[in-house]
């Protein structure tokens, strides 16, 4: 526990709840309140998950049966390239970046975050990247239809839906660099005395090394596209063949960013299941050194593996081998993980609120996506689950009950603390057992489809497959809807409900349980006396 002197913990009452500057719109606009910019963040991506969600119905409702029923080919690839780009972009990244923005400052015990007026830019570069990228399906020709990954030589062949989308990933990459300086530098120099490197929550520890993710790749992602953007409009030929390019180059340069890129959705998700299940385990995390090992372990492994997306391309054996065993080791740190969340839930005095539900869920589903992305590390099976529905399975389930799965965690239980009122628990567990019953009925069936040939990316397919794409496209609407579902439980818990107290959970431990419920809007003007128990000495 984080013993705080009571007069530090509410040194700042005075000015709690009628904090001075712009009211109305203009709080918001020019906020540099790590608490407002966190719920601009999460509000935003909510949106955005919404939009994602709407393109993702409209391809299931075309995929419900064989033949041409609801969009055209051309408009079903735009479809599918746009909610690739919208959710990893718009939905998955800035919420994550919400969740880092609200609760770091309140976990290491600093007022805000080192850049305060930074924080309020990389924030506000996003709503005009959404509409910019939204809006690109709009022009004519459309928006972008080359996949998310941008493949050349097809994104070079693109109309202007495409430039729109390369403008739009710039700005959105701008405010990723950004927002990851900003919690680099918050978490190295803003600590609280007392709480050392390895006295931080594990929250903090993913998201430090994420940031650093960001900061490494981000750039790579912003000179692929802009090789794209040179060789369609100023005569380069970076990925033209006939130039002396390659178009297998823009995959290289790609993927060197795509593979840290899933690992930066995926560890803050990491993060979030670490505060939680010591919380509802009544525990110390088991292993705190070793998972915070771990994370590093698959931070610098994330380098050395770009290239098993391209087991098809024609590599030479030696590289195919090379990439093979590199991504396979990924299953050890990763491994480390699940055995410690295990272990500390093993002989625990557990109790299973909603935050609890979604953690044990994610161990469960995220567990069984790292086992299909084994699968896909064998370069010579991958030949045949290249390019199919095996591959979209795998990648949702590692992100859907994976990171989104964490997000939902991370909302209920820090949610009392945002709202000062208690969610409503019966609502937040039937929120639960829909998502979980409804995502593995759209996307398990999928794994059997890949493996008997289905092709993604595809409109149109063979009869034989009807059966379980029918199956899929019910359980995608079922999960679609069960997203109300969790609009509603959130604007119900901001307008009343229980109140919280400044714990919130029997079991929690850290700074941001010492602050009242709601936070106020200043917290830790005076640093608080950081004193770590347990596991730590």
């Amino acid at each position: 526990m984080s013993a705080v002197p009571h007069d530090v913990a509410h040194g700042h009452d005075h000015h709690d709840d009628h904090h001075h500057g712009p009211t109305g719109l203009m709080r918001w606009i020019t906020a540099t309140n790590h608490k407002d910019i966190g719920t601009m963040y999460l509000v935003f991506s909510f949106i955005m998950f919404l939009s994602g969600g709407v393109m993702a119905l409209t391809l299931r409702a075309e995929l419900f049966q064989p033949g041409l029923q609801v969009v055209q080919p051309e408009f079903f690839n735009q479809l599918t390239t746009m909610h690739g780009l919208v959710m990893v972009f718009g939905a998955i990244m800035p919420a994550f970046v919400g969740f880092a923005n609200w609760m770091l400052p309140l976990m290491v015990g600093a007022p805000d975050m080192a850049f305060a007026r930074m924080n309020n830019w990389s924030f506000w570069l996003l709503p005009p990247a959404a509409i910019l990228l939204i809006g690109s399906f709009f022009v004519p020709g459309g928006a972008t239809a080359a996949g998310w990954t941008l493949y050349a030589p097809l994104s070079v062949q693109m109309g202007m839906g495409m430039d729109m989308a390369i403008f739009a990933i710039h700005i959105m990459g701008a405010s990723s660099i950004m927002g990851a300086i900003n919690i680099v530098v918050t978490i190295l120099n803003m600590r609280a005395p007392g709480m050392t490197l390895m006295k931080m929550p594990l929250f903090c520890w993913t998201w430090l090394i994420t940031a650093y993710l960001l900061i490494a790749v981000m750039p790579v992602l912003a000179g692929a596209v802009t090789m794209v953007l040179t060789d369609r409009h100023f005569g380069t030929t970076f990925f033209n063949a006939a130039g002396g390019g390659d178009p297998v180059l823009y995959q290289h340069v790609f993927w060197f960013f795509g593979h840290p890129e899933v690992y930066i959705m995926i560890l803050p998700a990491f993060g979030i299941v670490s505060q939680i299940i010591p919380t509802f385990a009544r525990k110390p995390l088991f292993g705190y050194a070793s998972m915070v090992y771990a994370t590093a372990s698959i931070a610098i492994l994330s380098f050395v593996v770009w290239a098993h997306h391209m087991f098809t391309t024609g590599m030479p054996a030696k590289t195919q081998i090379f990439f093979m065993y590199a991504t396979m080791l990924i299953a050890v740190p990763t491994g480390v993980k699940v055995f410690n969340w295990i272990a500390t839930m093993w002989r625990g005095s557990m109790t299973f609120e909603t935050p609890m539900l979604f953690s044990v869920g994610f161990i469960f589903v995220f567990t069984l996506g790292g086992f299909t992305g084994l699968m896909l590390s064998i370069a010579p099976v991958d030949i045949q689950y290249q390019d199919t529905y095996f591959v979209v399975a795998h990648f949702h389930y590692v992100l859907v009950a994976g990171s989104l799965f964490a997000l939902f965690a991370g909302t209920y239980y820090w949610l009392p603390k945002w709202t000062g009122h208690m969610y409503d628990e019966k609502l937040g567990k039937r929120h639960f057992w829909l998502s979980m019953i409804f995502f593995n009925v759209t996307f398990f069936p999928m794994h059997f489809l890949g493996l008997a040939g289905m092709q993604r990316r595809v409109p149109d397919y063979n009869p034989m497959f009807a059966d379980f794409n029918e199956l899929a496209t019910v359980g995608a609407f079922g999960f679609g809807l069960t997203q109300l579902l969790f609009a509603y439980v959130i604007i119900k818990c901001i307008r009343g409900g229980e109140k919280a107290t400044a714990q919130v959970w029997e079991g929690a431990e850290g700074l941001e349980w010492t602050v009242p419920s709601p936070a106020p809007h200043h917290t830790f003007d005076v640093p608080p006396v950081f004193e770590a128990k347990g596991h730590h000495h």
